[in-house]
């Protein structure tokens, strides 16, 4: 008799990647491109977000738009992953948010139950800057 030692051999544990939104998510459910973006001129999203930083999930979280609580979720890629070029190239060189965009689906496998956020003076200044911004037409690179 032999043993498939391949099976009871501990797994790595995988990246963990969160999404900030305000949408109410189940544990199963996949987050997709196709809706309109929750930031921005809330197009159609050709892309959907993650992060390996809490902080940046925070500040999605935060900046989302809606009226639905503000939610952090764990998140699984279900392909390909790439750097969010807002948050990278020349603004900020070797991504230390540790953001990603993907144009495939995001699984829901948990929720952050607990987590601080910034406080409400930092939030107000992040918007008025990216309203600043935006009425300076300049836009997300997201939104090509």
């Amino acid at each position: 008799m032999t043993q498939d030692l391949d099976s009871k051999q501990p797994k790595p544990f995988a990246q963990t990647f969160f999404h900030g939104t305000k949408a109410d998510l189940k544990i199963g459910d996949l987050i997709q491109p196709g809706y309109n973006s929750n930031y921005g001129k809330r197009k159609n999203a050709k892309y959907i977000f993650l992060t390996a930083t809490l902080d940046a999930a925070i500040w999605g979280a935060e900046l989302a738009l809606g009226e639905g609580r503000e939610r952090i979720y764990l998140v699984e890629p279900t392909g390909p992953i790439e750097n969010d070029p807002d948050l990278t190239d020349k603004k900020f060189p070797g991504n230390p948010t540790q953001s990603y965009r993907s144009t495939h689906p995001f699984k829901v496998v948990g929720e952050v139950g607990s987590w601080q956020g910034h406080l409400q003076e930092q939030v107000l200044a992040m918007k008025t800057q990216l309203e600043k911004l935006k009425e300076q037409g300049i836009d997300s690179l997201n939104d090509e």
